[in-house]
């Protein structure tokens, strides 16, 4: 069987308490927000695994539920918050809504139901290409007011930013165009018409 070597990491004690301090605590005394690394934060997944040996040959199918990364891309830092176990309604109903079956065996898809609780991803933390960046307090602590600015916001302010936004990109649009339009205007003007044709 290969086994996978991850790189993991755990954010400074001094950015978990900053992090607390800014997003609150929840009702266990745990932080409302954390930073966790992407190889390092796994999920229940469970279903049919089909398992390897290096050359790729199949050493065995079975049906089990295994801890895998949650978040891609796995070399970053990725912002959670938290989420109440009444989220997910009851017990039952998130059983009913996540048991699929496997050769004849019932498991559950995502885990065992999460009684605590469960950190959501908000934010990855990347440049706008995707480039890495490194965990700062001051990003961090951005991050987390603006989720919680945009949480207390009402539905009609979510839908009167898209708009605006929707409003920013089409105008952004226009401009670009007529600037490309205008060069392409420029070019073929005084040009003699035999290097148009």
């Amino acid at each position: 069987m290969i086994h996978i070597i991850r790189e993991t990491h755990d954010a400074p004690a001094s950015l978990k308490l900053r992090l607390a301090r800014a997003g609150g605590l929840n009702r266990f005394g745990e932080p409302n927000f954390r930073a966790v690394w992407g190889w390092s934060r796994l999920a229940w997944i469970g279903g049919k695994w089909t398992d390897t040996d290096a050359h790729g040959n199949i050493t065995r199918e079975i049906v089990e539920l295994r801890e895998v990364p949650k978040y891609f891309p796995f070399e970053r830092w990725h912002i959670e918050r938290w989420t109440p176990p009444e989220s997910y309604g009851s017990p039952q109903q998130w059983y009913a809504q996540t048991i699929e079956r496997a050769d004849g065996i019932a498991i559950p898809a995502l885990g065992p139901y999460p009684r605590r609780g469960e950190y959501e991803h908000c934010f990855t933390l990347q440049g706008p290409r995707g480039e890495f960046i490194s965990l700062s307090p001051s990003a961090c602590e951005a991050i987390v007011r603006a989720v919680e600015f945009a949480r207390a916001q009402s539905a009609q302010q979510h839908r009167a930013a898209l708009a605006r936004r929707e409003m920013h990109r089409e105008r952004h649009w226009e401009l670009e165009a007529d600037a490309i339009f205008h060069d392409a205007s420029s070019a073929f003007h005084g040009a003699p018409f035999t290097t148009l044709l």
